[in-house]
């Protein structure tokens, strides 16, 4: 690897070190009152500017030309969508539905429909529209499925069928992820093009054997043998 990607610019790679040891640690720093003002978006933002003040190149045209905008808009619209999605109450009334069954079935079998259920529809969910707003809603779910007394549902085997299910139903479809719609720009760039049917033909099977195997194994952990 060093042999055929070798270091081409050792400057440049200490100020961007620089720039990213700086932009983390500013992160971390969130924690503090006075600094969350400012906001993880603009963080990020300034750390850029700050590059390219340090990089000192007179070619940022061509830096610019390499940005991969069309994805940057595309999230935009993502993000957008999907917070009118959460206001319009359907990423509410996905938590709710779940919840509903989940307290229709038997006592002996809570649990076990519990992780099902939370596992699956996180995952299904997920692989087509955004993890983050439907991951908030499930969470409440989950804890307040834990904190009913009728149920008595422990809430470690529903956090981690939850957490399965959001990251593995990123597999499901091109729009899962964050990382596959990046991967799809730049793959586009070197002549590589893939479509949304494309995608899932692959990622679609992928997801559903990853989740048929997490459920037996959540099933048999936490259903059981009581692991929790």
């Amino acid at each position: 690897m060093s042999e055929l990607y070798p270091i081409r610019n050792k400057g440049l790679l200490v100020k961007s070190g620089i720039t990213l040891l700086l932009v983390i640690s500013v992160f971390f720093l969130h924690s503090i009152p006075a600094l969350s003002r400012l906001g993880l978006g603009w963080t990020a933002f300034l750390g850029v500017l700050l590059l390219l003040i340090l990089y000192d190149t007179q070619e940022l045209e061509a830096i610019f030309a390499r940005v991969e905008w069309s994805t940057l808009l595309f999230f935009a619209s993502l993000f957008i969508l999907m917070e009118a999605l959460s206001r319009l109450g359907l990423i509410g009334w996905i938590g709710d539905q779940t919840e509903l069954v989940i307290k229709s079935v038997g006592p002996e079998a809570k649990l076990a429909t519990a992780i099902i259920l939370i596992l699956w529809v996180s995952a299904i969910a997920s692989a087509f529209v955004d993890n983050l707003p439907l991951t908030t809603m499930m969470i409440r779910i989950a804890v307040d499925l834990s904190k009913n007394s009728e149920l008595q549902l422990p809430l470690q085997p529903l956090v981690w069928a939850l957490s399965f299910g959001a990251c593995l139903g990123g597999n499901g479809s091109l729009f899962g992820s964050s990382s596959n719609i990046v991967c799809a720009g730049i793959a586009e760039q070197h002549g590589y093009r893939f479509t949304f049917l494309q995608f899932m033909k692959v990622g679609g099977p992928v997801m559903i054997t990853t989740l048929i195997i997490i459920s037996v194994y959540l099933v048999i952990c936490h259903v059981v043998l009581d692991w929790h």
